[in-house]
């Protein structure tokens, strides 16, 4: 004996009674998931698209808190050392930390290390076009060849101390369309005067952002003469002020030993990993943690609607539940087709969003800090795949106590 059952007008088939249904407990749920998500196309691709919009909001924020982390710490999270030196009782901030190139060499000779460099930050303007406005720039003096000086994939890196060379970094080269060969104009306050600088690009490096401004890496001496200064003064090579140190160990994982070797046999310095320091930049940790807090608060957002969604069709569907159940469909079995239409839905929501994300951010500037990483997409996909089942589950609990006769209004 056969009975024909129908879920909010959908046909679903010929169902066997109450005995015989085990044998179609496998192919029935996955079966009556897609024909009434297929049969109510509208509906169902209304909540997709909502999931869609919610994916793309976790995957831009995600985006902005990778664009605006890697604009602060680009440039110390790939620095090539394994130590930064700060001055000490400075909190680790770069701008304040003043350390003489005449302590360089007493910082070499502490066992361990392998080579060390000193690094100075400051900002200037790059002019470029006859229309455009200045592009405002980190400056960083470096030691050519020495921890700090970043790695040049076009071009070659710096030669000396004092040369009219520069590295730009990618983001300069995108921006302003200069590349190695070019003259590079820069724009500094010297005292009360406006004051140009002639440097030639000798080379390229990748993304090396740093306070939320691109990079372009001078010699030290260099950097000297065209860093913003309230007056001029002439130092020499030993007296030169930088900010920071870089330092590369013979043994990488000797860190906590070296540090504290450091900080012991060079006075009035503070040893610290490149994590510790690109997290004590000036804001980084405060930006992060608002955007990771709206990051969750839109999931959350997404696990009610997609709840509340869900809530009201297992209402309307009451009846049509209590039906099967009455011809020998198992709680199991509707259990899950219900968690299988969530995920096609959730799944369907989740593809258009991230692949409408990704194809709208080719078409952004260089100069938007949103940057997707296969990890953070990935995380966020993933995270939007749990939050379906999630939103469903309130809803997954009242449909398990359906009863058959209550559901069809033959109860006593």
């Amino acid at each position: 004996m056969y009975v024909e059952a129908v879920d909010s007008g959908v046909r679903t088939g010929t169902v066997p009674l109450k005995g015989d249904v085990k044998g179609l407990s496998s192919p029935l749920p996955p079966y009556l998931a897609f024909k009434e998500v297929w049969r109510n196309k509208g509906r169902f691709l209304l909540v997709s698209m909502v999931i869609a919009l919610i994916t793309t909001l976790v995957l831009f924020i995600d985006g902005l808190a990778e664009g605006l982390g890697a604009g602060n710490i680009e440039y110390l999270q790939k620095l090539d050392a394994e130590l930064v030196l700060f001055q000490e009782d400075v909190d680790l901030s770069a701008s304040v930390s003043q350390i003489s190139r005449s302590r360089l060499n007493e910082i070499k000779r502490v066992e361990g290390v392998e080579d060390a460099g000193l690094i100075g930050f400051s900002s200037a303007s790059v002019l470029w076009g006859d229309d455009e406005e200045p592009l405002d720039i980190s400056l960083i003096g470096v030691e050519a060849d020495k921890p700090g000086e970043p790695i040049a994939y076009e071009g070659r890196g710096l030669r000396g101390k004092r040369g009219d060379e520069a590295i730009i970094g990618r983001n300069v080269a995108l921006r302003t369309g200069l590349g190695v060969g070019d003259q590079l104009t820069m724009k500094s306050i010297q005292g009360t005067d406006e004051e140009l600088y002639t440097l030639e690009i000798v080379g390229i490096s990748d993304g090396q952002q740093y306070f939320i401004r691109p990079s372009v890496f001078v010699p030290y001496l260099t950097w000297e003469k065209v860093k913003p200064k309230g007056f001029v003064e002439d130092n020499d090579d030993t007296d030169l002020i930088l900010n920071i140190g870089a330092v590369k160990l013979e043994d990488p994982e000797d860190l906590e030993v070296m540090a504290e070797r450091l900080e012991n046999q060079v006075t009035r310095i503070e040893a610290v990993d490149r994590q510790t320091a690109y997290e004590a930049t000036p804001g980084y940790s405060a930006q992060q943690s608002t955007l990771n807090t709206i990051r969750i608060f839109t999931l959350l957002i997404g696990v009610l609607v997609i709840g509340g969604f869900f809530q009201i069709q297992t209402l309307q569907k009451v009846a049509q539940i209590g039906m099967l159940k009455a011809i020998g469909a198992s709680t199991s079995t509707i259990a899950l087709a219900f968690v299988l239409q969530i995920i096609y839905i959730t799944l369907l929501g989740v593809g258009m969003g991230a692949a409408g994300t990704l194809a709208l951010s080719l078409s952004f500037p260089v100069s938007v800090p949103i940057f997707f990483t296969p990890e953070s997409v990935l995380v966020a996909v993933v995270s939007l795949m749990v939050i379906g089942p999630l939103g469903g589950l309130v809803s997954l609990l009242y449909l398990l106590r359906i009863e058959p006769l209550t559901a069809l209004g033959l109860a006593a």
